[in-house]
């Protein structure tokens, strides 16, 4: 049996590579997680995005 784990959106920003893709799990406020599976390619370009919104 696997091990259970609590459902909380406390903790960390994470991405791990799983498989051929990476997936990012962004903690929410109210709890819970937003779970997002992205390309190399998808990764380097939210890269960007989020470096020209920053400055």
């Amino acid at each position: 049996m696997a091990a259970m784990k609590p459902r909380t959106g406390d903790g960390p920003l994470e991405v791990t590579k799983e498989g051929r893709g990476l997936v990012m799990r962004v903690p929410l406020e109210g709890g819970g997680r937003l779970v997002v599976e992205l390309t190399a390619e998808e990764a380097n370009d939210l890269h960007t995005a989020l470096q020209e919104a920053v400055g």
